[in-house]
């Protein structure tokens, strides 16, 4: 994607960071590019894919965010681009030049002083035994960010006051703040850096509602000011309509829609997407009552080996992932250019919902991991009964499958496969010893 959009070409393995990135074709400095990114976590039967073919560019000077449900891979990716997470497949550029792997000492150091994060959990992500001043003060430290004692004491104090706390909080310790107040040292840490791209994993989900406008609002000076670049994680739609130039969402590892923020509450083209929106509340009680929820159902899409779903440009700087098919249908919606209804509110723009369209959804929003029970532990003793007696083992193992329980089926299923492992290899020495005596 990124590779397409590129006209100048740096080094992806430079030692160095460049002074600027490469430029696009609408004159644009690319800031910093996923190419096909995996992430993935355990191996084998725990094989965990995070995050499955992400690819996005993401421009100087703007606020991307990446939106989506608790578990789709949003913090994943944030943590790849700081180096805390490896990627199993794809690359991640930064002003051209590869980050993601091995990379040089040197250019590893100047990625830690120019990309900064603000973690989402705060009180993990705070040194407990260290002041609020050394927390804010370290980056200062190591990159000798100051001229003086003085300039660093103003830097500390300057900062402090921006993210709303007071300068005699410097010399308290994170567990004497509340969970807000510690996520303002942590957006302090990060902006007293004054780094030319941010991650900002969820920075306000633990604020007050008082102070979340006065941190967003910080967050737009620092980009008018100083050209501050975010990569913005979050889950309410809301406050990203507020805050982003380009929005991306993601479900389940995957990018299935980028678009402008206006683009993207206009014509919302991916199911998911309407769904997310379709949730966003409303602050008129009754008409938040009276709201149709929109339902995304995955089983949907006809995907098989013959229509592989991709992201695709439609137009209109409009990427949609889906088959060629859905991509045709797509793009026939948009280029009509009619905005699409994302919220739909019983006696104002739709009738109520019959019985069996409630029950489809109900049946829909029911998750399959909801119905797995809670005693399905997958406790080693399954798999040793299994291993010992494997006929019970293997008549256990599908009852559990057909009722759900996957781990104890999994359990059971080991159990009878090493059993088999075993006695192929007693068979086989048993083999072995006969050839020798009768030779």
């Amino acid at each position: 994607m990124a590779k397409e959009k590129v006209t100048e070409a740096l080094d992806a393995t430079a030692a160095h960071l460049p002074e600027h990135g490469p430029i696009d074709e609408q004159g644009r400095e690319l800031l910093l590019s996923l190419r096909h990114v995996d992430i993935n976590f355990g191996k084998g039967e725990s094989l965990v894919r995070a995050v499955q073919d992400a690819s996005f560019d993401i421009y100087k000077g703007e606020t991307f965010s990446l939106v989506g449900e608790s578990g789709s891979g949003k913090t994943t990716i944030g943590r790849a681009v700081i180096r805390a997470n490896t990627c199993s497949a794809g690359e991640i550029l930064y002003k051209g030049v590869r980050i993601s792997g091995k990379i040089p000492r040197t250019l590893d150091r100047e990625v830690i002083r120019n990309v900064q994060m603000v973690f989402q959990d705060p009180a993990a992500s705070l040194n407990e035994r260290a002041t609020v001043d050394y927390i804010i003060s370290e980056g200062l430290y190591n990159f000798h960010l100051y001229d003086n004692e003085a300039d660093r004491v103003r830097k500390v104090e300057n900062i402090i006051n921006a993210v709303g706390l007071l300068p005699e909080h410097l010399t308290r310790y994170p567990h004497e703040f509340s969970g807000g107040q510690r996520q303002r040292v942590g957006l302090a840490r990060a902006m007293v850096m004054e780094p030319e791209f941010v991650v900002a994993d969820e920075p306000i989900s633990a604020l007050d509602v008082s102070i979340r406008a006065q941190i967003l609002n910080l967050m737009n000076k620092f980009k008018a000011e100083q050209g501050t670049t975010y990569l913005f994680i979050a889950h309410d739609l809301s406050i990203v309509r507020y805050i982003s130039d380009r929005i991306a969402v993601i479900y389940k590892g995957r990018i299935v829609e980028i678009a402008e923020s206006d683009e993207l509450f206009s014509y919302p083209l991916h199911p998911y997407t309407r769904s997310l929106i379709s949730a966003i509340p409303l602050p008129d009680p009754q008409l938040e009552k009276n709201k149709v929820l929109f339902t995304y159902d995955p089983s949907a899409h006809h995907y098989d080996g013959e229509h592989q779903p991709s992201l695709v440009d439609i137009g209109h700087g409009h990427f949609v992932y889906g088959s060629p098919e859905e991509i045709a249908e797509y793009k026939a919606v948009r280029e009509k250019n009619v905005p699409i209804k994302s919220l739909s509110i019983v006696g104002v723009n739709c009738e109520p919902p019959t019985p069996e369209e409630e029950e489809a959804a109900v049946a829909v929003s029911h998750e399959v991991i909801l119905d797995r029970p809670i005693h399905d532990t997958g406790a080693a003793w399954y798999a040793i009964l299994s291993f010992l007696l494997p006929i019970f083992g293997a008549i256990a193992a599908v009852i559990f499958r057909n009722h759900n329980y996957i781990r104890n089926y999994k359990a059971c299923r080991k159990g009878v496969l090493s059993f088999l492992a075993v006695l192929g290899v007693l068979i086989l020495l048993l083999g072995v010893l006969m050839i020798i005596t009768i030779l």
